[in-house]
């Protein structure tokens, strides 16, 4: 189904999937030429007083061997900033998914979304929402050299990891698949030709059981295995007063196999295939701010939190949220040494993802909206060559091509629920002063329009329902040489040519009557002239009797009676107040209503004006000078492009562009409150300048980066409640510094510390969701990041005590820029005021401190027993706020996990 490309994309893909199968055929045949057993190498052998292999121990600093330049060089060596989290870190820190990778990895920010199949990655403060499924991610995510394209396919529970490396600032020589804001690679353990493997167990508070195995060996001489599992569940950390479940709870499981051989004969072979299940109630929705609607939510029997009460570990809904997400794919790489100094490296990948999610996105336990409806279908097919080798003892090389075929559908469904109705009639109630009810406009518009609209105003069962596909396909020739100049001086000069086209067709269609109607139509000047006039009176007679405010119907009347002469003069003036504006859209007294009109009519694509296509082609470049000081010191000066293609917003609020505005109306596609906005945002343009300095000796590492980057073009993803708006910004800069270091007293304390300093800043942005940013400082981007641990390891009887602490704190930042709700408009849906959406989201921020402890007993028999806590500070807060949905002037957000604990068993043979 997700997987229907034709034509040359068919072709292309055919040819690839051939020449994999044409080499995996001939593994046989290598594989009988191989004798005995591979033999494992340094890196595989644990240190005497170590249960940890050598590259995978916390202490090693910058002794590490690390692949982020496509070739095995310890961290002291790559002139590259990079953090690389070992798989000692990953144990004893308890690390389960990416999201937690972030309280190790200073430069890093993760936050999940709106479902579990939502994360975001931004790395310096750069980064961008991939929730949005037409959005591709700043931040690229590669797992054993396979770019995973969306966060669904992304975020799992983390088996037999070796290490994660996190490049930072634009990657786009060493990679195919262009990443504007950075790279997060994970290499997993290769199966071993000696047989062993880890069984692990875990309990903790919530009820959560975590149970893995990983096993490992050789099938024959040249040939080996492993198989990973694992199990993760927990209850929810919040209670739902509405259904009386838990939410944000755990239910997930994977399995993974790899395929080795590796005849020692210039060939070798690494064939791996996964599948992971999430099946979840998730994501808990907080109310951190009372609405215009929140006491109709509550006179109509629903409930909501109290903001002061967003973290007692309640949640309203009446239904459950469903989260069921399938990831699987398999991949094959192949390596083949021409001769002493050159290997062609051969990567195939395909990959499905399938998220099934559902929600009450009123996020009270009024039945106001369900479903909120999503069945998600990601198909990607990738292909990758690359030739590495050296010419004589000075020069490096290596030249690649990357294909990637992709394909999305998917299926939205928003709906108004059965008491939507009478809820958004004591808001019209409201709204109008009492004047107005939905039966008195359903009358009146009906009798001017020749319709009947009885009971058809925001009733139980309209909505928006949507169906969205996306084709995209994108190859990519880069290459990076490396020049020793003189002695420990080396030159880097890299490229990469991208050409990314993307296909999309829109169907979506609201069925909501009352959105679809213009208030400001000619049909409707006498109503609205009847109010203007009403309205007009009433504020008279109020200025008249010193109210300071409108009259009363009744006080109206007594006036009239007492003061008939004075009376008159008013009412002359408000009749041709009325006369004069009756059809004048700046003064139209029906306007407050448009704040109800939550779902307008669509315009699909493609049409006569937008053909629903983009075709974007880049050249980027690196330009690095590296310089060995001495043995113990390296200093390195970057200056590095990078580039993204055109997204797509694939929401509700995918609009035209408003320069497509004359050519619509044109056309005759124009439609009644039809919303202008954004298809589609253009590329994204990065570029960095960064000088570096990195140290090794010894027991002590210490690397420091100065750097400043900008993205032009940047893709702004603001979500919107419902929907998201996708927009450019001009430039978004930032000049920082990043400073990490390590060391180990008396082989036993290690002692690590990470420092990031940002300072970022809309260049321009005129055309955000929010007004013009430009020259203002984006939120979600603390000025300081600082992380701190300890690790100690004293032998006593049979086994180590392993104490571990880190601490990371990151300063106030501001949530979000502003809250789209609350703009004033123009009643062409223009902007106004943008003032009261930035004055809302202003008193809204975040100031993170996230302890982490564990404490373990290695024993030397190879099992290890651990107890374990993460935030244990219970330090709550929340990563991002919203416009709450059909609920006008409230705010919502998402709360971070609370405090975690627990204990874990591991045995290692």
């Amino acid at each position: 189904m997700l997987f229907r490309g034709a034509g040359s994309a068919a072709y292309t893909r055919a040819f690839w999937l051939a020449g994999s199968a044409a080499v995996a055929l001939c593994i046989p045949s290598f594989a009988a030429a191989q004798s005995e057993s591979a033999p494992a190498g340094p890196a595989d052998e644990a240190s005497p007083d170590d249960s940890f292999p050598a590259d995978q121990d916390a202490s090693t600093g910058n002794a590490i061997v690390v692949t982020a330049t496509k070739r095995e060089q310890t961290l002291q060596d790559v002139p590259v900033a990079v953090s690389v989290t070992t798989a000692e870190t990953i144990e004893r820190g308890q690390i389960r998914d990416l999201r937690d990778l972030q309280t190790v990895v200073p430069s890093l920010s993760v936050g999940q979304r709106q479902s579990v199949a939502n994360t975001n990655f931004f790395i310096r403060g750069f980064g961008n929402g991939a929730n949005n499924a037409g959005i591709e991610p700043s931040v690229g995510v590669f797992v054993d050299n396979v770019y995973r394209s969306r966060t669904a396919a992304q975020i799992t529970d983390l088996p037999d990891v070796q290490r994660i490396e996190v490049l930072r600032g634009p990657q786009s020589t060493l990679f195919g698949k262009n990443a504007s804001a950075g790279v997060i690679s994970i290499t997993t353990e290769e199966p071993k030709f000696d047989f062993g493997g880890v069984g692990e167990l875990t309990y903790g508070n919530f009820n959560q059981i975590i149970a893995r195995g990983y096993v490992t060996g050789p099938v024959a001489d040249s040939i080996a295995v492993s198989v990973a599992a694992g199990l993760n569940q927990r209850d929810g950390f919040f209670r739902d007063g509405g259904t009386g479940d838990r939410t944000n709870e755990r239910d997930r499981w994977f399995a993974r196999g790899q395929l080795l051989v590796d005849p020692d004969n210039g060939f070798r072979a690494r064939i791996i295939a996964d599948y992971d299940s999430i099946d979840e109630n998730c994501c808990a929705v907080v109310n951190v701010q009372d609405g215009l609607a929140t006491p109709v939510v509550r006179a109509l029997g629903g409930q909501v939190n109290a903001p002061e009460d967003a973290f007692n570990g309640f949640v309203y809904n009446n239904y459950n949220s469903t989260n069921d997400i399938e990831n699987y794919g398999v991949s094959a790489q192949f390596d083949f040494d021409l001769n002493d100094d050159f290997t062609v490296t051969w990567i195939s990948a395909y990959r499905e993802t399938q998220a099934v999610t559902n929600q009450d996105s009123d996020f009270t336990s009024a039945d106001l909206i369900y479903p909120n409806f999503q069945d998600l279908g990601i198909g990607s097919f990738t292909q990758e060559v690359r030739l590495t080798g050296e010419i004589g003892d000075s020069i490096n090389v290596l030249l690649g091509a990357f294909y990637i075929n992709e394909d999305i559908d998917q299926q939205n469904k928003l709906i108004y629920s059965t008491q939507f109705r009478p809820y958004a009639n004591t808001l019209v109630q409201q709204l109008s002063g009492g004047a107005l009810s939905l039966a008195t406009l359903e009358g009146v518009f009906g009798a001017a329009d020749g319709q009947d609209y009885s009971g058809q105003f925001l009733a139980s069962g309209q909505g928006f329902t949507e169906a969205y596909t996306l084709d995209s396909e994108a190859y990519s020739f880069f290459g990076q040489v490396d020049f020793e100049i003189t002695d420990g001086l080396v030159l880097t000069l890299g490229g990469n040519y991208t050409d990314d086209s993307k296909k999309f067709v829109t169907n979506a269609r609201s069925t909501d009557t009352f959105s679809g109607i213009d208030l400001d139509a000619p049909q409707y000047a006498a109503f609205r002239g009847q109010l203007l006039f009403g309205g007009a009176l009433a504020q008279g007679v109020g200025t008249a009797l010193g109210l300071g405010r409108s009259a009363t119907a009744a006080e109206v009347g007594a006036f009239a009676v007492s003061n008939p002469t004075a009376f008159g003069v008013i009412q002359t003036g408000a009749t041709a107040y009325a006369s004069a504006n009756a059809n004048n859209p700046l003064a139209n007294p029906l306007a407050p209503l448009r704040a109800l009109q939550f779902m307008p009519p669509f315009l699909n694509v493609p049409n006569v004006v937008e053909d629903g296509k983009t075709n974007d082609s880049d050249f980027a470049y690196t330009i690095r000078l590296a310089y060995d000081v001495s043995d113990t010191i390296n200093v390195y000066a970057t200056y590095a492009t990078g580039f993204k293609a055109s997204s797509i917003n694939l929401s509700r609020d995918s609009r035209p562009s408003p320069n497509d505005r004359d050519a619509i109306i044109a056309a005759g596609l124009d439609l009644n409150n039809l919303v202008y906005g954004s298809r589609f945002a253009g590329p994204e343009n990065s570029r960095v300048m960064e000088a570096g300095i990195k140290a090794n000796w010894g027991d002590i590492s210490a690397n420091l980066a100065v750097f400043d980057q900008d993205i032009s073009g940047f893709q702004s993803n603001i979500f919107t409640g419902s929907g998201f708006a996708l927009r450019n910004a001009g430039e978004l800069s930032t000049f920082g510094v990043e400073f990490e270091g390590l060391a180990t007293i008396a082989d036993a304390l290690t002692l690590n510390l990470g420092v990031t300093y940002l300072d970022p800043k809309y260049v321009s942005f005129e055309q955000s969701a929010v007004g013009d940013l430009s020259g203002t400082r984006p939120a979600g981007i603390p000025a300081w990041t600082v992380l701190i641990g300890a690790q100690y390891e004293h032998e006593i009887g049979g086994g180590t005590l392993v104490p571990r602490v880190s601490f990371l704190w990151q300063s106030k930042e501001q949530l979000i820029e502003g809250l789209p709700g609350f703009v004033v408009r123009n009643p062409d849906g223009t902007i106004a005021d943008a003032t009261p959406a930035l004055e809302a989201a202003e008193p809204f921020t975040r100031e993170v401190q996230d302890l982490t402890a564990s404490f373990s007993y290695d024993m030397d028999i190879g099992l290890s027993l651990s107890v374990w806590g993460r935030n244990l500070l219970n330090k709550r807060d929340v990563g991002v706020i919203f416009d709450t949905p059909a609920q006008p002037r409230g705010i919502s957000g998402y709360a971070n996990d609370p405090r975690t604990y627990g204990v874990s068993a591991r045995y290692r043979f």
